[in-house]
């Protein structure tokens, strides 16, 4: 298992597999230039991300601690006080809480603008990044450990965690899970930072075992409460904003968990979860999914397994491997996988050669599609394959389609709530005034006289393979019976393609 794939079997298509599954695809030139070196360099190219210089934006300004937050609580704090003294009449006291809720609800907007700010800075640079496959699986480990702004709040928290899952997403197992159970963001999430040793809270001692190490049926009730004592202390500095061990809630006491005994404390617990071969099993597994197919068999997940942990528990070795093995190129892999939202969309704009659209657009593609970013539905994630398809979601990629390409449209989401309403109106007002994709780059003037050639392009270019002949006939019948293509007529037959069964997998 995890034999290396052979040269001969190296090609324009298996390159373009790679660059859509580690990455968000590729131009007909970038494939090319992947195909033209082993798939081991290719892979390495990828991987080692480091080696290649980034050309992220700086962080925004907002992602820091606030060096005025002390002395905004405090004088929040002092308000109250004078606000509580028994000679302020009731309508100055009045005033104060009015004050006090137009001060928290400008910080709540305050808020909103920056996650959606966040948002769209990723979608752009998951698009336009020098490095595709750090993103691709800082994307995964958001979903791994799904947490969500909904309970968050603080916008800086949660760019703090996608920052940690870039920074060590390739590294090893028990630093990064260290790193995401003391994680602000994390600590909120699971209510780690409410533990104390009188009463431990065991929310994310449980969910450290079924969903991010274990899994159910690895573990038992007994090792989630001992696990739960010995994380006890682990805690946030909500004034600073930043971890902080509390030695005094921590429960110093023997426990035993999943069979070792010992005064433990939580990253003891880590050490012991990471030590179990069902931990290998597990994140590996995971891997797979997420970038490969659905359905490992028992002797793979064990291969992949025993290259984990000889690799000592270091993502980087295991995913070249994983990346450049024969099985990630098997015929029931490739052109097998349902685009998520984000993948749809970041995909489309890169082979579209167009910047992404403007952040109101964009993000309220993706929620339509049913993946918002930073606001997973639960501790679980989004469940992914199939689940991205329904009626509703495959009519929305149909009219997005018809945006990114046409420059009008319907987002077709229309919230419940009121506010989720407006910003649905303003999303598709924002839709409609979009300039059309500039098709001359896709197709040269001189492919437009050769229909065929069109076809040929248009495939090569957006599904990397050749449409059914049911679904070549639909294109065909629409070139057909026009003279000279104009763009529109490009635009209009690109939009059709996109609208295929095809262009939803990858």
């Amino acid at each position: 298992m995890l034999r290396p794939l052979s040269a001969t079997s190296w090609n324009y298509s298996t390159a373009a597999h790679l660059l859509n599954r580690a990455g968000f695809g590729g131009l007909p030139g970038e494939i090319e230039k992947l195909a033209a070196v082993s798939p081991g360099e290719a892979v390495a190219s990828l991987v080692d991300f480091q080696k290649i210089p980034d050309n992220a934006d700086p962080p925004p300004a907002w992602a820091k601690p606030d060096p005025e937050r002390v002395e905004k609580v405090k004088n929040l704090l002092r308000m109250r006080k004078e606000n509580d003294d028994s000679t302020k009449t009731p309508e100055q006291k009045r005033e104060f809480y009015d004050k006090q809720r137009e001060m928290v609800q400008q910080y709540r907007r305050e808020e909103y603008q920056d996650i959606q700010g966040m948002r769209y800075d990723w979608l752009k640079r998951m698009a336009t990044t020098s490095r595709p496959f750090q993103e691709k699986l800082t994307l995964f480990w958001h979903g791994h450990f799904a947490t969500s702004v909904a309970k968050v709040k603080e916008p800086y928290f949660m760019w703090l965690q996608i920052d940690t899952f870039r920074r060590k997403g390739t590294g090893n197992w028990l630093d990064l899970l260290e790193a995401v159970a003391t994680d602000p963001a994390m600590l909120i999430w699971l209510d780690q930072a409410l533990s104390r040793r009188q009463h431990p809270n065991e929310n994310f001692a449980r969910e450290s075992m079924e969903l991010f190490t274990l899994g159910e049926g690895h573990y038992t009730e007994k090792d989630v409460t001992e696990a739960a004592r010995a994380m006890t202390g682990w805690s946030l500095d909500r004034i600073h904003e930043q971890y902080v061990y509390r030695e005094r809630l921590h429960d110093d006491g023997v426990k035993t968990i999943l069979g070792k005994v010992g005064n433990f404390d939580g990253r003891d617990v880590l050490e012991i979860i990471v030590q179990q071969p069902q931990a290998a099993r597990f994140i590996t597994k995971k891997l797979w999914q997420f970038f490969a197919s659905d359905n490992p068999s028992d002797k793979l997940i064990d291969a992949m397994a025993d290259e984990f942990r000889s690799g000592g528990n270091n993502f980087a070795p295991f995913l070249k491997t994983m990346l450049a093995s024969e099985e990630f190129y098997a015929a029931d892999v490739m052109h097998t996988q349902i685009k998520s939202p984000v993948q749809w969309l970041v995909n489309s704009v890169r082979l579209l050669q167009r910047n992404m659209l403007p952040p109101i657009v964009s993000t309220q593609m993706t929620r339509t599609l049913g993946q918002d970013l930073l606001a997973p539905p639960n501790v679980k994630g989004w469940d992914g394959g199939l689940s991205w398809i329904t009626t509703n979601t495959l009519l929305a990629r149909y009219n997005q389609a018809a945006i990114l390409v046409m420059g009008r449209g319907n987002l077709g989401a229309e919230g419940d709530k009121a506010a989720k309403k407006r910003i649905a109106e303003r999303a598709n007002q924002a839709a409609n005034m979009l300039r059309p994709a500039n098709v001359s780059d896709i197709i040269s003037d001189s492919e437009r006289g050769d229909k065929a050639k069109v076809m040929a392009t248009l495939e090569k270019q957006f599904i990397q393979s050749q449409l059914t002949e049911a679904h070549r006939q639909v294109l065909r019948d629409y070139l057909e019976p026009l003279n000279e293509l104009t763009d529109q007529d490009i635009r209009h037959a690109i939009r059709l393609l996109m609208s295929t069964p095809e262009y939803q997998v990858t």
